[in-house]
């Protein structure tokens, strides 16, 4: 095994060695984010074009933008698993390993011999994760899934959207969820091994880490008799609660949250007090009820200010609300550039400002190494397994890195 650079010698996951046969999102995130904290990852990649993510798009300095976001600090090392040879190499880098990551096909771990329970005989204390689409037993073990797929079958998809039309949220949340819930189980299973000595396997599927992110809504389904509107930025069940748009033709949204606020916004902005007792709107569930009535009021009095005035009577009246960015907004926000959230990062095609980790630890600042070429890091590996330069040029030729 290579040596970590001096950065991630002081983090706290130095020392960890990941391997991960890893594509797409939701195992990368998780991957990545133990690398932020100083673990070393070997990310296997196919020698015939690695990673199908690195070809999601060519947007950022000729690379992928979902490649570049998923696998800074990592090392890649391309591999052909299914031979015998490169068999052999990866149970090498296992037998060493603390973690093994991946999110293969329906059922082509267990034919590889890497599926969790095949892998704890030959490596009693390596952390199998897995991460599958819909379990790996049940009755959709062998379905194929991707993001948008899970976003329909959760009901995700069908609580987004305008009254007039569905869509589908516009980030891969369901591998985000996965990637999350494999990142903290991995993290659970390394506690509990250096705790307890035992190396307890992961297993995470897109479904049902999507599924308890749709708990709220489906306990009001499942309770209250029908599921929550689908009414755009619509609160489903706080009213008032959305965007309106201002004279100036921009968008501002604003929460209503309690009863003083509610009271605050009658007197303070709406300008018409006496809306607080209106037996229409005297309740919560009342507004919610008369809705439309409330938001035509809410919009006439949005009609006439522009967003900036709107913005700064309900921060007078004490009302949370904020614009509608687009994305270029977001990125150039002053909350990240004041926080110092933005940091260099090297690809392939060029330097990238990427976001630090969200996780703040006090003293240890993340480790945002570059993001690797395909099979960047693979003579280095296998000359730290043994192989001489001749043994690794043949296997080149062969096809086998």
């Amino acid at each position: 095994m290579t040596e970590p650079t001096d950065r991630a010698a002081a983090l706290p996951l130095a020392g960890i060695t990941v391997v991960s046969i890893e594509q797409a999102v939701a195992a990368p995130f998780a991957t990545r984010q133990l690398a932020d904290l100083g673990a070393r990852v070997i990310k296997i990649e196919r020698p015939d074009g690695g990673d199908f993510a690195r070809h999601y798009d060519t947007t950022v300095h000729g690379e992928s933008s979902y490649f570049v976001w998923l696998n800074r600090s990592k090392e890649s090392l391309t591999l052909d698993v299914k031979s015998a040879e490169g068999r052999a190499i990866l149970d090498e880098l296992l037998s060493g390993a603390d973690v093994f990551v991946q999110n293969l096909g329906p059922g082509a771990a267990a034919r590889l011999g890497l599926d969790a329970p095949t892998l704890a005989e030959r490596h009693p204390s390596l952390i199998a994760c897995t991460v599958s689409g819909w379990g790996t037993s049940g009755p959709w073990a062998d379905r194929k899934a991707y993001d948008l797929l899970v976003q329909c079958q959760t009901g995700l998809v069908s609580l987004t959207g305008t009254r007039e039309e569905t869509a589908r949220a516009g980030v891969s949340v369901a591998d985000i969820a996965a990637g999350m819930y494999a990142y903290t189980g991995i993290l659970t299973a390394l506690f509990t091994r250096a705790t307890t000595g035992v190396a307890r396997a992961v297993e995470v599927s897109l479904f049902e880490a999507l599924a308890e992110w749709v708990s709220q809504p489906a306990y009001y389904t499942r309770y209250g008799g029908t599921q929550p509107p689908r009414i755009g930025t619509q609160h489903a069940t706080i009213a008032p609660y959305g965007a309106f748009t201002a004279a100036d033709g921009k968008q501002v949204l604003f929460s209503v949250q309690n009863e003083r606020e509610w009271v605050a916004l009658c007197e303070r902005f709406l300008e018409q007090p006496e809306l607080a007792g209106d037996p229409r709107f005297t309740t919560g569930s009342d507004r919610v009820a008369h809705r439309e009535e409330l938001n035509a009021i809410v919009a006439a009095r949005f009609g006439r200010s522009g967003s900036d005035d709107v913005a700064k009577a309900l921060d007078e009246a004490g009302i949370a609300n904020t614009g509608v960015n687009d994305v270029a907004e977001f990125v150039g926000h002053p909350v990240l550039a004041e926080r110092d959230r933005w940091v260099d990062v090297g690809t392939p095609g060029g330097v990238v400002r990427a976001l630090r980790p969200p996780a703040d630890l006090a003293g240890v600042d993340a480790r945002m190494d570059p993001v690797p070429a395909l099979g960047a890091h693979t003579e280095r590996i296998l000359a730290a397994q043994g192989r001489t330069p001749a043994e690794i040029a043949r296997l080149r030729a062969d096809g086998v890195v």
